[in-house]
C-alpha cells in the first residue's frame, strides 16, 4: 500500500518553468545539476551527482553502458563510491543502464548498498523489472525505473502487482507539463488497497471519552475518508463529513475519527490519533479501495458520548472501532453509501480492511498478539 513516487529529470533550458511545474504537480523528487535555481524556487527534494538532498552514483561511469563492468565487485569505482558516500549519512541512488544480464546482477548487487536504485533501459526500454524486484525483495532498496513516456510509467507502476517504487520521468526535449500531470495522475490511481465487507456483530454506546477530528487541507466526497480502528487486524473506511443535515453544514474536509487511542492507516504504517498534529500527511481512501494523501491542517481533540461498534467477517477474528456517537459520523456501505453510527445495528455490512499481522510502533510484524 505504499504510495508510489514520482521523480523528474530536469536538463532543459527552460529549467525554472519546469522546477515550478513539478512543485504544482506533486513531484517527490528532481534530478537536476542546478541545485541552487531549485532551492530559491521551492521546497522540493534534489536529486544530484555531487550533492544535493540525494546523491547518485553509477551515471557517468561503470552504471552508464558505455564502459565494462569490472569482474570483481571489489574493483568498481562504484562501489568505493556508495562506501564513501555512506560515512557522510547521506540518502545514495545507484544509478545504471541495463544492458545485458550481467549489468541486471550488478544493479541488484550494488543497489543492496543504497536506498535507491535507479534502472534504465538500453534507449529507456522497459528492462527486466521483474527479477531486479525478486532480487530485492528482502532489501530496504527502493526501485525508481526510467521512463519516458506515460504508457512506460503504467507498465512500470503494476509490474508483478507490487510494481517499482516509483519512476524516473525523463523530458529530455520535452517541455510539456501535461507529461508530469498524466504521470502523477497514473501514480495516483495505481496507488489502492481491497476493503472487504464486514457484518456487525454489536453496537453499544461507551460513555464519554476524548475523541478526535482530523482536519485536512483536502475536500473529501461521498464515499471517501479514513481507515480507523481499535485493533491492528482491522480498520473501517469512517466517511468525512460530507453530507448536509438538518442539524449542521458539511465539513467535506474532515474526518471525525473517533478515540483518542485508535489506530489511523498510513500507509504501510499507523499511527495513534494521539500523534497526529497539523502539516502531518494521513491517507484518504474511497470506498473503491483508491487511495490518496492528504495534508492535516489541524487535530481537534474534545470529550464526547461514544459508541463501540464490533464487525466480523464470516466469523474469522472481531474488529472494532470507537467512535463519537453522532449522526454525522457515518461508516461505508458496500454501494459506497453513508451509514450513520446513530441508525447502523447488528446484521449491516459496512467497508473495511483486514489486515494478518500485528503492528509493532505503527508497522507489520509477524508476531503473535492478542487484542481486545
Amino acid at each position: 500500500m505504499q504510495r508510489k513516487e514520482l521523480w523528474v529529470e530536469i536538463d532543459q533550458k527552460n529549467k525554472k518553468d519546469l522546477i515550478v511545474d513539478c512543485l504544482e504537480l506533486g513531484v517527490d523528487t528532481i534530478l537536476t545539476d542546478d541545485i541552487e535555481l531549485a532551492k530559491t524556487i521551492g521546497n522540493i527534494r534534489i536529486a544530484n551527482y555531487n550533492d544535493g538532498d540525494i546523491v547518485i552514483v553509477g551515471r557517468g561511469s561503470e552504471g552508464d553502458g558505455t564502459k565494462p563492468l569490472p569482474k570483481d565487485l571489489s574493483d568498481s569505482m562504484d562501489l568505493k563510491k556508495i562506501e564513501d558516500i555512506k560515512k557522510k549519512d547521506k540518502i545514495i541512488a545507484y544509478y545504471i543502464c541495463i544492458l545485458n544480464k550481467e549489468y541486471e546482477e550488478r544493479a541488484v548487487e550494488l543497489g543492496r548498498l543504497c536506498d535507491y536504485l535507479i534502472v534504465i533501459g538500453r534507449d529507456w526500454k522497459i528492462v527486466p523489472t521483474e527479477n531486479i524486484i525478486t532480487g530485492l525483495q528482502n532489501a530496504k532498496t527502493k526501485i525508481i525505473m526510467g521512463v519516458e513516456t506515460v504508457e512506460d510509467a503504467k507498465v512500470a507502476f503494476e509490474t508483478m502487482e507490487k510494481g517499482v517504487d516509483g519512476v524516473l520521468l525523463s523530458l529530455k526535449d520535452k517541455t510539456d507539463r501535461n507529461m508530469i500531470k498524466s504521470v502523477s495522475d497514473l501514480r495516483e490511481r495505481s496507488f489502492s488497497i481491497k476493503l472487504e465487507p464486514v457484518k456487525v456483530v454489536k453496537v453499544s454506546k461507551v460513555g464519554m471519552g476524548d475523541r478526535v477530528c482530523i482536519d485536512t487541507c483536502s475536500i473529501m466526497n461521498e464515499g471517501e475518508g479514513m481507515l480507523i480502528g481499535s485493533f491492528s487486524s482491522g480498520f473501517f473506511l469512517v466517511q468525512a463529513e460530507v453530507n448536509e443535515s438538518e442539524y449542521v453544514s458539511s465539513r467535506p474536509f474532515r474526518v471525525n475519527a473517533g478515540a483518542i487511542h485508535s489506530y489511523v492507516m498510513n500507509g504501510e504504517r499507523t499511527n495513534y490519533l494521539s500523534e497526529l498534529k497539523g502539516g502531518d500527511e494521513v491517507l484518504i481512501v474511497s470506498s473503491n479501495g483508491s487511495i490518496k494523501k492528504a495534508v492535516i491542517g489541524r487535530v481537534k481533540i474534545e470529550k464526547r458520548p461514544l459508541i463501540l461498534i464490533s464487525a466480523e467477517k464470516d466469523g474469522n477474528g472481531k474488529i472494532e472501532v470507537i467512535l463519537q456517537n453522532a449522526e454525522t459520523v457515518n461508516l461505508v456501505k458496500s454501494d459506497g453509501k453513508p451509514i450513520s453510527v446513530s441508525q447502523i445495528k447488528e446484521e449491516d455490512e459496512v467497508l473495511a480492511y483486514l489486515t494478518k499481522k500485528g503492528r509493532h510502533f505503527g508497522s507489520e510484524i509477524e508476531e503473535f498478539i492478542i487484542e481486545r
